[in-house]
């Protein structure tokens, strides 16, 4: 198959049922980064203006270990990875890698090329860990001059080998032809265009199979389009929620538990009409920094 019919732009590409493409389990494992060294030293988002040294450190641990006892007690295998000296956004573990699982249970990672040179030296300690699990290590081409941020951009749709893949901020729209053509599974890019939303996983979030927690405004018509082509139930978040509170980045790590900013009651009372259960976690340490629940954490098999 061609690359580019596994790069969807537009709704008639995309394929006819999800139920006809390779069925993908639900990544058991949470890796987190440890908060020592958080803090806000730079601004290279818009969330982080204002915040330079404002950051409580005591507070920014509380928080962090409320959300580790969360996925804990949500019976998912949590390891943790040291923060860095000199690395502040470090504990936004999403945004260095890629995580994969093959057709034949191979585990992997596509290792990221980061946009910021402030984050860019991140990569190589979570490239360490995998290596030392024993994990695939892929990184993009040299070939291939673009920015790629993890996680962060690229989310896999829960249940089936497809991926969302935002771009205009962190990540290059090129990126994807060759990752569709690499994984040989479809691949949805999403245009970013509101810098508050400079990743994916800060205006979408995906449930279940059918169900899809976004701010709208994050995105253009032909994104749209696909989102409300693609999941039957489509959960918008307001715009206060959304850009002040990071509510769609959000993680539902079981199809049904939705670990969300606190405060968020629109958002929630739409989750639980929609069968969810949210669980309010408080990260209003890490929102000076412009990350959230989804941003702290890396989903892997």
């Amino acid at each position: 198959m061609q690359t580019e019919s596994l790069v969807v732009s537009s709704p008639e590409a995309l394929p006819s049922a999800l139920s006809d493409l390779i069925p993908l389990p639900q990544p058991g494992r949470i890796l987190l980064t440890s908060p020592l060294h958080f803090d806000v030293q730079y601004v290279i988002n818009p969330h982080m203006a204002g915040h330079i040294g404002n950051v409580d450190r005591e507070r920014a641990q509380y928080q962090w270990t409320q959300l580790h006892d969360a996925y804990v007690q949500l019976g998912l295998e949590v390891a943790v990875v040291p923060g860095v000296e000199g690395l502040p956004d470090m504990v936004f573990c999403a945004n260095q890698t890629l995580p994969f699982v093959t057709r034949r249970g191979e585990q992997g990672i596509i290792v990221s090329r980061m946009y910021a040179p402030q984050r860019q030296p991140e990569v190589e300690h979570y490239v360490r860990y995998f290596t030392a699990l024993g994990y695939r290590i892929q990184p993009l081409p040299p070939t291939l001059d673009k920015h790629f941020e993890g996680m962060g951009d690229a989310l896999w749709h829960p249940g089936c080998a497809l991926v969302w893949g935002g771009y205009g901020f962190r990540t290059d729209r090129g990126v994807y032809d060759y990752l569709a053509d690499w994984f040989g599974v479809p691949i949805i890019p999403l245009y970013l265009h509101d810098p508050d939303f400079y990743h994916l996983d800060t205006c979408l979030a995906p449930l279940d199979e059918h169900t899809v927690l976004i701010y709208p405004g994050a995105f253009d018509e032909a994104g749209l389009a696909l989102i409300h082509r693609v999941f039957p139930t489509v959960l918008e978040a307001p715009e206060d929620e959304a850009r002040s509170l990071f509510a769609c980045n959000a993680h539902c790590p079981d199809g049904t538990h939705v670990l969300i900013q606190q405060g968020c009651t629109h958002t929630n009372a739409l989750l639980t009409q929609a069968g969810f259960v949210p669980v309010p976690l408080e990260t209003s340490e890490f929102l000076k920094a412009g990350g959230s629940v989804f941003c702290m954490k890396l989903a892997h098999w």
